[in-house]
């Protein structure tokens, strides 16, 4: 069932699991047996909702185990919101003892290739952001998250990095600028890209009240730029993540 949940130190967490349709093909690819690579789904700002577990669902239509878990377990966005931001301020956290134990639940799996990634949106991009460095991801996708100031302290041995942004949010293009800057002393492969015409949020499609909220403030779907995220996304993970290991050379 794609409705799951797993084991944390204090209780258990609830989550979204999109397994890659099965029939005969290379193992990491779409369409195949597996195995497969997994990512972790992070998301953004409203919780584990049903656009995030679409997201998921086009992962595993890509050839990879994606897991989303609610960050809230459970509980309104409203109540959990502040906690969240403060902890990813922190860097530390019950979140991200959910995300290691999520990325740890994917590459504990017989139908895992054991490389793990993970991606995230909004607050969710933020988080993804702080997992780069942490052991066990392959490759990170960051859209629209908050970047530290020291964020070359920060991402010091992070795993390859692709972030799409938009130059009308309202964070402004300082903080992809910061994380370019980062990344690129640091030597970290990375694909940074700033949209001109995309505000926040520019990669989901809202409707009814949340979409007249989303183009009042400037967040609104950008069809365009979405799908060329989401194309550089699959050709990144592609590379860092789904490749097989290069074969050793011959002496």
């Amino acid at each position: 069932m794609p409705e799951m949940s797993y084991p944390v130190a204090d209780g258990e967490v609830r989550g979204y699991l999109a397994v890659p349709p099965s029939s005969p093909g290379s193992a990491g690819s779409p369409g195949s047996a597996g195995p497969w690579p997994g990512v972790v789904v992070i998301h953004e700002a409203f919780g584990l909702n049903d656009d995030i577990r679409a997201k998921a669902d086009e992962f595993a239509a890509h050839g990879y185990l994606a897991l989303a878990p609610d960050l809230y377990r459970g509980k309104s966005w409203i109540r959990c919101i502040r906690s969240a931001f403060g902890q990813l301020r922190a860097g530390s956290g019950a979140a991200f003892t959910a995300l290691e134990a999520a990325r740890a639940v994917l590459a504990a799996r017989d139908d895992c290739t054991g490389k793990t990634g993970v991606i995230g949106f909004c607050l969710g991009g933020g988080f993804a952001l702080l997992c780069a460095p942490r052991d066990g991801f392959a490759a990170a996708s960051v859209n629209y998250g908050m970047v530290p100031d020291d964020a070359e302290q920060v991402l010091a041995g992070a795993c390859p990095i692709v972030a799409s942004y938009g130059a009308r949010d309202s964070m402004g293009t300082k903080p992809p600028e910061r994380l370019q800057r980062a990344l690129a002393v640091l030597d970290v492969p990375h694909d940074v890209k700033i949209y001109p015409g995309s505000g926040h949020r520019f990669m989901t499609e809202s409707s009814g009240a949340m979409g007249a909220l989303s183009k009042l403030t400037k967040m609104s779907f950008q069809k365009q730029d979405a799908a060329d995220s989401w194309q550089r996304i699959f050709a990144f993970f592609g590379t860092h993540l789904a490749a097989p290991p290069a074969a050793p050379k011959s002496p």
